[in-house]
């Protein structure tokens, strides 16, 4: 059935796309850069045996986790533009990191082609179960209480996790301690411990434990509720007014990769993202489908990194 319906996929695809015959002869590499078990990672396994069969290769994926996403970022960067090596980056590694990193191996803008966008995602504030915070003003008092002290988790320097906690000490008025992970599995497995005070974690990567009783959910970071939790409040609805951060991943190329080879991995991306399967599959998870154009990812990239650099600066975000 899955060879079938690549089969037919293949043909669908438009004639630029078919043109490229040549390509691809062998496994196609995307390096996310964070560990297995967030929602980047997450996002990326479930489009891969489609794109597989689609493209008639192997999809491959490496987690390659550190600096931010910067290792990831760089060896994509300086890898042969020929198609077979592809970076997943999302708001984070694409549009904080060129402000919150005074000196970076790439330039984010002019090292990279875009190819498309990915999926959207929304985050979760959660707690441990045995922690007395049970809402927002909750933590914010014992926060308040003890400057300094209470651990904010986050899957990555520079990542959405990263600025939400920022964020939030900044229009919150606490101070709370920036604790680092290589992605959102390992950060979820030790806020599930009770290593970590708090955490703004990706909806895909949390919902499990939250829906299983294993982690308080005590807002979302979203202008409005969410269906998959409608009755968790905003961040915002909790008393921190303002607060709102987005979140999505897209794919991209080293620069001069060729047009064509742009041309089909858009196309194959926007069929895949398209079909109801992956849809449904999204969906239940809290993620959003986003095929785009690479024009459109170029763009967005661009204005986020102009409405993300004066936030990091008043907030002073660092990446220690």
């Amino acid at each position: 059935m899955i060879a079938r319906r690549g089969l037919l996929a293949a043909l669908a695809l438009p004639a630029v796309a078919r043109a490229q015959g040549e390509w691809p002869q062998r496994a196609i590499r995307i390096v996310i850069p964070f560990a297995a078990g967030g929602s980047s990672d997450i996002a990326a396994r479930l489009v891969v045996p489609r794109l597989s069969a689609l493209l008639g290769q192997n999809v491959v994926i490496e987690n390659r986790g550190g600096a931010g996403g910067n290792i990831a970022a760089e060896t994509v960067a300086r890898a042969q533009p020929d198609g077979y090596t592809l970076f997943q980056g999302n708001i984070g590694t694409l549009a904080v990191n060129p402000t919150l990193y005074r000196s970076l191996p790439v330039d984010m803008e002019r090292d990279f082609a875009p190819i498309s966008h990915l999926m959207s995602v929304f985050y979760v504030l959660v707690a441990p179960m045995d922690r007395p915070w049970h809402s927002v003003a909750q933590l914010i008092a014992a926060a308040k209480a003890q400057p300094e002290t209470l651990s904010a988790g986050n899957s990555g320097v520079g990542s959405m996790g990263h600025l939400s906690s920022v964020l939030f000490d900044h229009l919150a008025g606490v101070k709370t301690v920036p604790v680092p992970y290589r992605g959102g599995g390992p950060l979820a497995n030790d806020v599930l411990a009770g290593k970590i005070d708090f955490s703004f974690s990706t909806v895909p990567t949390v919902l499990p434990l939250i829906e299983a009783g294993r982690l308080r959910a005590l807002a979302v970071a979203t202008a409005g509720r969410s269906a998959l939790l409608p009755g968790v409040p905003t961040v915002a609805e909790a008393g921190v007014a303002g607060f709102e951060v987005p979140n999505w991943d897209g794919w991209l190329a080293p620069r001069g990769t060729p047009p064509a080879v742009i041309a089909r991995l858009n196309a194959a991306m926007r069929q895949v993202l398209a079909e109801p399967e992956i849809v449904a599959e999204y969906n239940k998870r809290g993620m959003e489908p986003l095929p785009s154009d690479p024009a459109t990812l170029g763009a967005e990239i661009r204005q986020r990194i102009a409405q993300f650099a004066p936030v990091v600066r008043a907030t002073g975000a660092t990446p220690d």
